[in-house]
């Protein structure tokens, strides 16, 4: 297996060799129960099922309490599916911890980015807005013109408007991996991770700099 999920705690700060100071996420990674696997010949690709912070069964529905019933494994407040190579060795009721991550210098870290709700275009785009004098005051934050009058008449795909902002998941790629607490279970990489604190989030072995290194 090349990733795990984990739990955002926070941004902190560590100190490397030459007393440089690190600004770094602390990331709970797991442990994770290996709920199901699933297999080319039975499901038609190769996946596992990890689980994640156990939770009570009455605070679950039915259905989620019976499909961890059926595979004789507890039940947990977090269930998510993770393609996995055909020759992995993972098996039912296997747990996954941070030692997954020995000897990997760089991760990747997958998250939902927090929801903003409906947001206009200075906050949402960055956009400058209006003059704050000579009778701007109606068009402070406002977007401006949007179009055209009589051609062409519309306005134009992907315009950069007022909508919904955040709540979209985001990778953030090739983060160096400064820390592993394995008495913990917990991950410190460097820079930041999309999420707020709290949030669920997954971590594996970063993609783009093993094919360079390769």
């Amino acid at each position: 297996m090349d990733s795990m999920l984990g739990i955002k705690l926070g941004m902190t700060r560590v100190f490397d060799e030459q007393g440089n100071q690190v600004p770094v996420t602390a990331i709970q990674a797991g442990p994770c129960t290996v709920v199901r696997r699933k297999t080319a010949a039975t499901d038609g690709y190769e996946a596992v099922e990890l689980a994640l912070l156990p939770q009570k069964p009455q605070r679950l529905s039915k259905a989620q309490v019976g499909h961890y019933a059926r595979h004789n494994a507890p039940p947990h407040r977090i269930l998510r599916e993770v393609r996995v190579a055909a020759d992995e060795a993972v098996t039912a009721g296997q747990v996954v911890d941070a030692a997954l991550f020995t000897g990997v210098e760089f991760v990747d870290v997958i998250g939902e980015t927090k929801g903003r709700g409906f947001q206009g275009v200075v906050r949402r785009h960055g956009m400058a807005g209006g003059r704050a004098s000579h009778g701007g005051k109606s068009t402070l934050r406002g977007p401006g013109s949007i179009g055209q009058r009589e051609f062409p008449g519309r306005i134009f795909k992907n315009k950069r408007m007022s909508g919904h902002m955040g709540q979209v998941q985001i990778t953030t790629q090739n983060l160096r991996l400064v820390q592993i607490r394995d008495a913990d279970s917990v991950l410190l990489v460097r820079g930041s991770v999309p999420g707020p604190v709290g949030a669920v989030v997954l971590v594996r072995k970063a993609l783009k700099k093993a094919a360079k290194e390769s």
